[in-house]
């Protein structure tokens, strides 16, 4: 991942910082970091901490090294299967700039591997609906639409994709940051919701255009992230919704009703995972 789609980075990126955190790798990543990389700076954390306290872990670091410096106005959560185009940068931090009510921008998410395909993860920016399940102008459940431009226009949205997104660090910190418990999926999504609920405003910037592999943590098909978002949907729900009773009471038929599509298509781990995902999120709610 680092060799294929960090050349990008570095090449493509104009007036910041790259940073890589080492979320407790076990590969040789840090020294190839080290030897191919040597004008990124990295923050190495002692374990994996997930996607969510890994990055709160790197962004409370971001200035460790010196008690006089601040932290930067902007901070970019950048996943390590990404690669970004010439410019990218700069449409987002402009927007940014024009509009001081906006706390958190995206761009245009096109997948690495269908690259005139919107990618699963982002596509033209995040809503959700009134159940409280995401989805994104782009994709819809699992049908990702080409890319003709159609949504070339800048909107406002309910959340911008962890995949790449521009944050102001102190909103970031005031929102007390991606939710630790949530370990990985959905947690941008929480935390967009929190920015919201405190009046910020969210949008997607699509003269700003980034390539996602996608799965690169944990791939389409896996039992663990259907049980992560599954259960960190309700959790999501139960602390940011208004009223969510008669909301996570329909959820729960819907829930069990994707668990026997599940066993239906022969995905026996997803089915098991729903029920461990709402087992566990009656523990933790």
């Amino acid at each position: 991942m680092l060799r294929k789609y960090l050349p990008s980075v570095i090449a493509h990126t104009k007036g910041a910082e790259i940073i890589v955190a080492d979320n407790g790798s076990t590969d040789e990543s840090l020294e190839v970091l080290k030897n191919e990389f040597p004008s990124v700076r990295t923050i190495v954390l002692d374990k994996n901490y997930g996607f969510a306290e890994g990055y709160n872990r790197a962004i409370s670091l971001l200035t460790s090294h010196s008690e006089t410096v601040s932290l930067p106005e902007y901070v970019v959560l950048l996943n390590s299967d990404v690669e970004v185009t010439e410019g990218w940068l700069i449409p987002l931090l402009d927007y940014m700039e024009h509009h001081p009510e906006v706390a958190a921008v995206q761009p245009k998410i096109r997948s690495w591997v269908r690259r005139d395909y919107f990618e699963h993860a982002g596509a033209a920016g995040g809503y959700i609906n009134a159940l409280g399940y995401p989805y994104c102008r782009g994709r819809v459940l699992w049908k990702v639409e080409q890319d003709h431009g159609q949504y070339d226009d800048t909107v406002e949205v309910d959340w911008t994709s962890g995949a790449c997104m521009c944050v102001r660090t102190r909103v970031y910190k005031d929102c007390g940051g991606l939710d630790a418990s949530f370990f990985a999926h959905m947690e941008e999504i929480d935390l967009c919701w929190r920015m919201r609920n405190k009046g910020w405003k969210l949008a997607c910037v699509p003269q700003s255009v980034v390539y996602h592999l996608g799965g690169g943590s944990l791939n389409y098909e896996s039992p663990r992230k259907t049980y992560l978002n599954h259960r960190n949907n309700l959790l999501m729900i139960y602390k940011n919704k208004k009223h969510p009773r008669g909301v996570l009471f329909v959820r729960f038929f819907l829930d069990y009703a994707a668990a026997f599509f599940y066993l239906l298509q022969g995905r026996w781990g997803a089915f098991k995972a729903v029920f461990q995902a709402r087992r566990d999120y009656h523990k933790m709610r």
